[in-house]
Formats: C-alpha cells, sequence, structure tokens
C-alpha cells in the first residue's frame, strides 16, 4: 500500500483508534486524538468490527459493477482492428463507437502505440572465436574547422561548409573478437581511400600477430566498388557486407564510432581540426591498450590478445 505523505492514519494505526472506540473511548476523543473527523472514526471503527485487522488496510475505489463498460466481444473486435494497424479514428468508424471509447480499450490492451504491436526482436549478438576471423570497417564524416566549433561555443556562424573549410573522412576499424580498432583520416570516403585504409589496417593487425580472414562494411559505393573487390581478394579476404538498412549488423563498428565521437572528437576544444586529427592516434592508443571495454567484461581489447612480457615491451610504445 502506497501511503500518501500527509496520510494522518496507517493501518496499525487505524486498528488502533478503532480498538480504543471499542474499549469505551467515546468518538469524538478518538477524533481529536487522531487528528481526524468523527466520520472517519465510526467507518474504521464498524470495519475493524466486521474484518479485523484485515479490513484496516485500503480498498479499491474501482466499483463492484460497471454496466456501461464496453462488452468483451466488441473490445476484442477494437484490438483485432488494431492489429491491423488501422487509426483510432478508422476503428471508431467501423465499430460505430466514439474514439474516446477505442482509445481506453486499447490503452487497457495496451495496444495504443505501434511500438506495442510489434515487439522488439530479441538481439542476437556474435563473436568471432579468434581475434581476426572479422574486421568491421565504416566511416564517418566530421567537419573541418578553423577555429573552437559550435558544439563548445554555441555560434554556427562561419562553420564548416559555409566558409568553405569542407569536411574529413574517419575511417574506422574495429577487430570482432578483441575490439581492437584502427582508425586514420582521409579527404574522401572514395574507393582510394577505402583501399588504403584496409590496407593500413591489414598491416596494423598484422603488427600485433593477428591475421585478418574476413572484412564486413557497409553497402557504401566505395565498399561495392570493383577496385575494393580486387584488393580484398589480393589480401586473401572474404568480402561480407550488410543487408541494406541494417546498421546493428555492424553494429560493432556503429558503437565504436559513438564512443569515438563523445570521447574523442567532442571530448574537447580544439582549435582547428587538425588538431583533432593529431590526437586522433592518441586517443585510439588510449582505447585498445587502456580503456576498460564494457563487452570484454572491463578488460582492455589489447588483453583479448594474450600478449607476452616482450611483446608488451615491443609494441605498447
Amino acid at each position: 500500500m502506497n501511503i500518501h505523505k500527509n496520510a494522518r492514519l496507517t493501518p496499525l494505526r487505524r486498528e488502533e483508534m478503532a480498538r480504543l472506540v471499542l474499549a469505551g473511548m467515546p468518538v469524538s476523543q478518538a477524533a481529536r486524538m487522531f487528528g481526524v473527523c468523527a466520520k472517519i472514526v465510526r467507518r474504521r471503527t464498524e470495519r475493524f468490527r466486521q474484518g479485523g485487522r484485515e479490513a484496516m488496510i485500503d480498498r479499491s475505489s474501482r466499483p463492484h459493477a460497471s454496466p456501461r463498460m464496453t462488452g468483451q466481444a466488441l473490445a476484442e473486435r477494437i484490438i483485432t482492428l488494431r492489429r491491423q494497424r488501422l487509426t483510432g479514428r478508422h476503428i471508431a468508424r467501423e465499430t460505430g463507437v466514439s474514439c474516446a471509447t477505442v482509445s481506453r480499450v486499447l490503452k487497457r490492451a495496451r495496444r495504443s502505440r505501434i511500438r506495442d504491436l510489434e515487439p522488439p526482436q530479441p538481439v542476437v549478438r556474435y563473436e568471432y572465436a579468434e581475434p581476426g576471423g572479422m574486421i568491421h570497417l565504416d566511416i564517418k564524416r566530421l567537419g573541418r574547422f578553423e577555429r573552437v566549433g559550435h558544439r563548445i561555443t554555441g555560434d554556427r556562424k562561419g562553420q564548416s561548409s559555409a566558409r568553405g573549410v569542407g569536411w574529413e573522412y574517419v575511417h574506422v576499424c574495429i577487430d570482432d573478437a578483441s575490439r581492437i580498432a584502427f582508425t586514420d583520416i582521409f579527404p574522401d570516403e572514395k574507393a582510394v581511400s577505402a583501399i588504403a585504409f584496409l590496407r593500413a589496417a591489414v598491416a596494423y593487425y598484422a603488427s600485433l600477430g593477428v591475421t585478418v580472414t574476413r572484412v564486413m562494411t557497409d553497402n557504401g559505393s566505395c565498399y561495392k566498388a570493383r577496385d575494393f573487390a580486387k584488393a580484398c581478394k589480393a589480401l586473401g579476404l572474404k568480402h561480407i557486407r550488410t543487408r541494406p538498412y541494417t546498421p546493428k549488423t555492424n553494429g560493432k563498428a556503429e558503437r565504436f564510432i559513438q564512443t569515438a565521437l563523445k570521447e574523442w572528437a567532442y571530448a574537447r576544444s580544439y582549435p582547428s581540426s587538425e588538431h583533432r586529427k593529431m590526437n586522433l592516434p592518441v586517443w585510439n592508443h588510449m582505447y585498445n591498450w587502456h580503456r576498460p571495454h564494457g563487452s570484454l567484461k572491463a578488460q582492455t581489447p589489447i588483453s583479448r590478445l594474450a600478449l607476452t612480457g616482450d611483446n608488451l615491451l615491443t609494441l605498447h610504445t
């Protein structure tokens, strides 16, 4: 039971009051003692006489009968029409009842919103057993700037393309098993840049002793280019593309981009985009070697490689 903050009587105090009245205390005196009116004293005393301690608990305010309540058959028809994606007004016209009645029925059945009609599908998480089994590639476009950006100052005047400063493209790569990431910034998102980044990423993982066998990308034009397919074949990689409009398939890269934006790109006020670019390798190193990862039980991505002491001294610069 949820007693409001100004309640004069709790169930225990109600019982105490009823017992005093039944023992001979005048109703007016009990009312003054417990800070309520005489009517309340008589009501609680009578309920205690009939039902004992259990009767001191608040009763539901819902009526015992609702003769004007919408019938079960009509309510089921309203719910059935709602499952067919009909709007409230459309259902009201089909059934001959008011929109308010339709709304009440759907609210009771928890079918008012579209998302109630389509329960979310269970998230299917996957992870390759060995590092290098698959790497995820993606690209994030960022506006270049020559002074502190509007995210810090709040002033959008003269920002990005309005002054002809242009854009730069952060190419990201993350290993499916270890979450070890590799990033670089290119002036565009064309196939030439994507191929150069892919080769650099494969070389980076090779320096850690990881052999890449598969690469997953979205359906961007640079990844659909024939030259990119040839580059994958030359590197011995199987190229897998996500289904259209399903970013959750490439979710590890999508999540990494959001983390990079929050902890690197927009984490501090850079004097210019060049300073932001120079800070990217520093942040990427921190992400791989020092940052606890939530999906790795608070371990760092590099811990998944089980490097020896000698390797750590060689690789950790």
